[in-house]
């Protein structure tokens, strides 16, 4: 049988780079050993896989992380034969019945005092924690200092996400094409995630709608359904992925065959202002909080309301920090990579408008990595 190579299998010189930014991180806040978790929730499995290179199937996993020395990683035992631990370039691999309380008898044989925990505020498993917790170390929230030191990315990563990125599109002109009246919604994504799991995505999607009578869009954003969809809907298929070598995109546009209201009209207009700011301000030398009020004051200025975050850092983990929203003074580097998708409704919450872009922060304005104009689709369109 032929082998099968990952072409975006990373090199040891970015596997180096990997640790060498974490460990600043933990020196900086006196850790003596992180622990990175993941779990098999779509779209959280990264962290784990951005430090050891195993894509979790199913529960979850942990890297432990020294200061100093070599990593372990940790799988629990009935997952032994579950996902390829072969990808998993850590030498020393364990498979405790308990995973928590194997860290934790680990950690006191290495007289760890400071532990950091990647994974605390969402994704490490309870019974887990609650075996750390029993101890004496003191527990660390690292969440944000871990994706701190990973939101750069490196031209490796850069490559990893733009095709990730030709696959979404590809899944997202999918959709549009295959527009019929008639069609329900749930068959309509079914051309996307045929599309996504051919091209290699595997289970890495995360994708909704949003939908509206006569040419609008509901906030609520819903699993598809049974529904028929009519020539007078307003739908937004909402798609998120990542690709073979794990870096999540999000992208998506307006698909509305008879065209939008009046109301959304003027709301795409916002959106379209929202692009061009976004365009210039997401670079490098701004922070997280700047970025986001210049991008959604013609959003703001026009009375809506914010129905969801600005944007968000993205990497091999769906949701990294920092948002782009107030509170975060992040300092954007270039290379940098945001999901860009402001959720806003009109004050009767009648209407809101939602689609996403990824941008890549650069040294003198932001790249939309799409390169898709921000223009409403009427269905049947074999190109953007």
């Amino acid at each position: 049988m032929t082998e099968y190579i990952n072409r975006f299998k990373p090199s040891t010189g970015e596997i180096e780079r990997r640790y060498a930014n974490t460990r600043r991180a933990m020196e900086a806040h006196g850790l003596d050993y992180l622990i990175v978790s993941g779990s098999e929730y779509s779209g959280f499995e990264g962290a784990v896989r951005y430090l050891c290179g195993f894509h979790i199937l199913h529960r979850y996993a942990y890297v432990v992380v020294p200061l100093e020395g070599d990593p372990v990683c940790v799988f629990p035992r009935e997952a032994t034969w579950v996902g390829d631990h072969s990808a998993t370039f850590i030498e020393q691999r364990e498979f405790p019945s308990h995973c928590g309380e194997w860290i934790a008898d680990f950690l006191q044989s290495k007289n760890a005092k400071r532990v950091g925990i990647y994974g605390l505020e969402y994704i490490i498993n309870v019974r887990d924690y609650t075996a750390l917790a029993k101890q004496d170390f003191e527990l660390i929230d690292f969440e944000l200092h871990f994706d701190y030191a990973r939101a750069q990315k490196s031209d490796e990563e850069m490559a990893s996400v733009r095709h990730s990125m030709e696959i979404n599109k590809a899944g997202v002109l999918a959709v549009i094409n295959a527009y019929q009246d008639g069609k329900t919604e749930a068959e309509l994504m079914a051309v996307a995630e045929h599309t996504f799991s051919s091209l290699g995505c595997a289970r890495n999607t995360m994708n909704m709608i949003l939908t509206g009578p006569d040419g609008s869009l509901q906030p609520q954003m819903v699993f598809p359904s049974q529904r028929p969809v009519r020539a007078s809907d307003g739908l937004m298929y909402g798609l998120e992925i990542s690709g073979e070598g794990g870096h999540w995109v999000e992208f998506s546009r307006v698909l509305a065959p008879n065209g939008l209201d009046d109301t959304m009209q003027e709301m795409m207009r916002a959106y379209e202002e929202f692009h061009e700011l976004a365009k210039e301000h997401m670079k490098a030398g701004n922070t997280a909080e700047e970025a986001n009020a210049a991008c959604m004051k013609p959003i703001f200025d026009r009375g809506y309301r914010s129905g969801h975050v600005c944007g968000h850092s993205i990497g091999m983990t769906m949701i990294e920090m920092p948002r782009i929203g107030e509170g975060f003074d992040f300092v954007l580097p270039e290379n940098m990579v945001c999901s860009m998708h402001p959720h806003f409704m009109n004050p009767e919450r009648t209407h809101a408008l939602y689609f996403q872009e990824t941008y890549r922060v650069g040294r003198n304005c932001g790249e939309p990595l799409s390169g898709v104009p921000i223009k409403v689709y009427h269905g049947g369109e074999s190109e953007f």
